[in-house]
């Protein structure tokens, strides 16, 4: 089933269930923290994004693995309900759905585990199902919570039909010279660019030099996000810094899928980088108000009200 490209988005990658406990403060290893609130919600960064693109107005497909159990039931709803295109989530007879176990401290900040489960299944056959998909979209986006072939395929599908790509390499891992070369624009935090660069990013000047090197091992444009300090932009015409806004976070859970589902959608519309970043750290704001993943997701028309105050 093919989208119409004009505005359209697809994403693939991982769907998780989470489950939330909000903390005093994010335990340390060995630490056992009496907790308050308990939520679960859907999530996995893939779904986050999509649910994130869709909300922010884009026509919307993902593409990934879920259980055959009650949690990919739920989380397949989930992603209906938002009007997501999911002809190409295939169901695994062999593993279950991936969970996601996230603590939430006071001061926003998480600390989270993955079971991927079925999410670990994907690969460059189910990419290679979903071509038409992919070939008729206007932006792809990846991320690093299923297996990197399938993730190489799919970028490198992409590249070939002119399709643009934002691949988000979280979570953190080493990524071959080659996956760069296929990616339109890469959106790392300051953990991920201090990984792939081995610069200590903790700044707008560290963040410059990381995105610097990143361009020279072949990412066309480079965006480091900087949490409340805004992110740092990289072009061939060279670095420019975009503050954020300034808001009271409760929970960082998502914020960063938040970001690049936004980031897709305005980009869709063939809005200026520098207009697409502000809508994304809109998005983004507003998320980390807001306690969890999917839930905290903003509508588009919230976030043209944070734009306008």
């Amino acid at each position: 089933m093919a989208l119409p490209r004009r505005n359209s988005i697809v994403v693939v990658g991982s769907s998780n269930t989470d489950m939330i406990l909000k903390v005093p403060k994010v335990p340390r290893p060995g630490e056992t923290m009496l907790g308050g609130h308990f939520s679960i919600a859907p999530g996995g960064k893939g779904a986050n994004q999509a649910v994130a693109a869709a909300r922010a107005g884009g026509a919307v497909a993902f593409v990934g693995r879920l259980g055959k159990d009650t949690l990919g039931n739920d989380a397949l709803a989930a992603l209906r309900r938002e009007k997501i295109t999911v002809s190409h989530v295939a169901r695994s007879a062999f593993h279950p759905s991936g969970v996601a176990l996230i603590f939430v401290g006071a001061d926003g900040e998480n600390s989270i585990g993955v079971a991927g489960g079925a999410n670990q299944e994907l690969t460059a056959k189910d990419i290679s199902a979903a071509r038409q998909l992919i070939e008729g979209a206007s932006i792809l986006i990846l991320q690093l919570e299923t297996p990197l072939p399938a993730v190489e395929a799919a970028a490198a599908l992409a590249r070939g039909a002119g399709v643009s790509v934002i691949l988000n390499p979280a979570p953190a891992q080493a990524l071959p010279d080659r996956l760069l070369r296929n990616t339109t624009f890469l959106t790392p935090n300051e953990t991920e660019a201090s990984l792939l660069t081995g610069i200590k990013v903790s700044g707008i000047a560290s963040a410059k030099q990381a995105a610097v090197a990143l361009q020279r091992r072949g990412a066309r444009n480079v965006i480091i996000t900087l949490g409340a300090n805004g992110a740092l932009v990289a072009t061939a015409a060279g670095t420019e810094w975009f503050p954020g806004f300034r808001v009271k976070a409760v929970d960082t859970t998502a914020a960063g899928d938040v970001f690049n589902g936004a980031l897709a959608v305005a980009l869709a519309e063939s809005r200026p980088l520098s207009e697409a970043v502000r809508f994304a750290h809109a998005a983004a704001a507003i998320s980390v108000t807001r306690m969890g993943a999917q839930p905290s997701i903003p509508t588009r028309k919230e976030i043209g009200s944070m734009l306008r105050r």
